[in-house]
């Protein structure tokens, strides 16, 4: 790899790769946060189901130096190749355990190499362990509060893993002007998820009782907040789109569907409401009025679990008769989102593990818990569906020398595209219907 000799107070070359809007979002913020001093920001979007469109893309808005469209052996030849002072691994967990590998074949003893940063874009809500030990081996593992960091501590020395990279931050979007009631202005914002929840049935029901609240309240702005439009994907596969379930409900004048970044969205907002997403932290960040839904139960699988103890928990029937959840500050600050000074600090400790491992002559070999002696039936599997060897060497075939050009790459392209609307509508339409009838 070629070795960094730009001077030290030179913009930091950063890399992140990334596979979704959401993470790409992240990825790029964290970037920007644990820099210090604006970076040189080289974007990788991992291609497959969930490769962000250029609408989303727009919709997220955070720009880079220079972005394109790789497969994970694309982005470790380029990782070879440039002379990146940190990579941040803005993947799933199987995807981030696959670059760990692959980039841990390119430098396999101590050597100047980036210094690799992952971590988790939101609630950690489910599969905890999973995730942890899949971006194990990582220089940094950044934790989105006191919290998260406990936990993740506990999960890796629970293993025999090191712990060092565990590193305290937060949630690296927050920040907006705090919430100021504006006299005529009541909108209630309802921050749709694509997983959560998962059935017709309970997303049909939430639908009903928005557009149930707006018919109540006709003096006040009802939005249903989406992530993404018809025939694209975010981090999750969203099979029942709420877009299209609500044709057949005939809403009132005083309900829309809305688009767009969300802290432009929460600066217009007066009550937030969702069942767990991580819109709620952005809110509860800024003041805003936040209620997480207890109405389809408080449960692991939905993930609102995660806010027990927050004061935020409540239903429909109670914020129809107007009432206004008030957070707990000690759960706050636990989390990482208490409004103030505080969040301007967040990100100092992993700015100083940075500049540390930065000024090191040499860093250690990429280490992931996971390797072919502790996990021998899963690991070849993990690297196999991101096209890598048992070692993490790139199949052949994965990454041509020559990327293609003229007629070759439009119809490439072009056959990619439409391999991607055809399996969004598979999901989003072939499926449900094959499992209704399943269920006949």
């Amino acid at each position: 790899m070629p070795v960094r000799t730009s001077p030290a107070d030179a913009p930091l070359r950063i890399a992140v790769v990334a596979d979704s809007d959401t993470r790409w979002k992240w990825g790029a913020l964290t970037a920007r946060r644990i820099a210090g001093r604006p970076p040189e920001l080289a974007g990788f979007l991992l291609r497959g189901r969930a490769t962000p469109t250029p609408r989303q893309l727009a919709e997220v808005g955070v720009a880079a130096d220079a972005l394109r469209e790789v497969t994970m052996a694309e982005f470790l030849r380029a990782a070879e190749r440039e002379p990146y002072d940190v990579v941040v691994l803005a993947l799933v967990g199987g995807a981030a355990q696959a670059a760990l590998h692959g980039l841990a074949r390119l430098w396999p003893g101590h050597a100047r190499r980036p210094v690799l940063v992952t971590g988790y874009v939101g609630v950690v809500y489910e599969k905890l362990a999973d995730g942890l030990l899949l971006r194990h081996g990582a220089d940094v593992v950044l934790a989105n509060s006191r919290h998260d960091a406990e936990r993740f501590r506990a999960v890796y020395e629970g293993v025999g893993a090191d712990a060092a990279a565990v590193t305290e931050a937060a949630l690296p979007f927050l920040g907006g002007a705090p919430h100021t009631p504006e006299p005529g202005r009541d909108t209630v914002v309802f921050a749709a998820q694509p997983s959560v929840p998962e059935s017709r049935a309970d997303r049909m029901y939430l639908l009903r009782r928005l557009i149930g609240h707006a018919r109540r309240h006709p003096e006040r702005d009802v939005l249903l907040k989406l992530r993404s439009k018809p025939g694209e994907h975010t981090t999750h596969i969203e099979e029942q789109p709420y877009q299209k379930l609500a044709r057949s409900l005939d809403p009132p004048p005083n309900f829309r569907l809305v688009y767009g970044n969300m802290g432009e969205v929460l600066d217009r907002t007066d009550l937030l409401v969702t069942v767990s997403s991580t819109a709620a932290l952005e809110s509860l960040h800024r003041s805003v009025p936040t209620a997480v839904l207890t109405d389809l139960g408080v449960r692991e699988a939905l993930g609102n679990h995660h806010f027990i103890g927050s004061g935020c928990l409540a239903s429909w029937d109670q914020l129809d008769a107007g009432h206004r959840p008030s957070p707990d500050p000690r759960w706050l600050a636990a989390q990482g989102v208490a409004p103030g000074e505080a969040y301007e600090g967040a990100f100092d400790a992993v700015r100083a593990r940075l500049a540390e491992l930065l000024a090191r002559p040499a860093l250690a070999p990429v280490s992931p818990y996971y390797t072919p002696v502790t996990a021998p039936g899963y690991l070849p599997g993990i690297l196999a569906r991101h096209h890598l060897a048992p070692d993490g060497t790139p199949l052949p075939g994965a990454a041509p020398e020559t990327e293609a050009t003229g007629v070759r790459r439009l119809v490439r392209d072009a056959v990619r595209d439409a391999a991607r609307g055809a399996y969004r509508h598979g999901v989003q339409r072939v499926a449900p219907v094959i499992r209704r009838m399943g269920e006949l």
